[in-house]
């Protein structure tokens, strides 16, 4: 069994991200968010790239725990539910960024390493 999405469906996942990103835009701007503050916050779910200092495992572990939609759904759900701007803004900026991530191929990461991800392998060897 393939652990990798391949062919029509890497690239339907692929635009499945490009439209996350552009819909979690969109309606950042249509809230009227600072686009400063977008700016400032956007690349934070990187920082999880640090974990990869600890190895692979943890790397993965780390990557994965900041690039999945659990976290911003929360928080959009915690600023649309509690009338909470803030938490609603970083909701769509974390959403904007996984799915920039999505679109560019960096999608969620095995053990193994860093270039191992469900959308398929990244670069011709790994970095990691």
């Amino acid at each position: 069994m393939a652990e990798t999405a391949g062919g029509g469906v890497r690239l339907l996942l692929r635009a499945e991200g490009l439209a996350l990103l552009a819909l979690a835009a969109v309606v950042y701007a249509r809230f009227g968010g600072e686009w400063s503050f977008f700016a400032l916050t956007f690349l934070l779910p990187d920082l999880a790239l640090l974990a990869y200092l600890a190895g692979p495992r943890a790397g993965a572990a780390a990557y994965n725990a900041a690039h999945s939609l659990l976290v911003p759904a929360a928080l959009l759900a915690l600023g649309l539910l509690a009338d909470l701007g803030p938490a609603f803004d970083l909701g769509l900026i974390w959403t904007a960024h996984i799915g920039l991530d999505r679109a560019l191929g960096f999608g969620l990461k095995y053990a193994r390493g860093f270039a191992h991800t469900h959308l398929g392998q990244l670069g011709p060897a790994d970095p990691w």
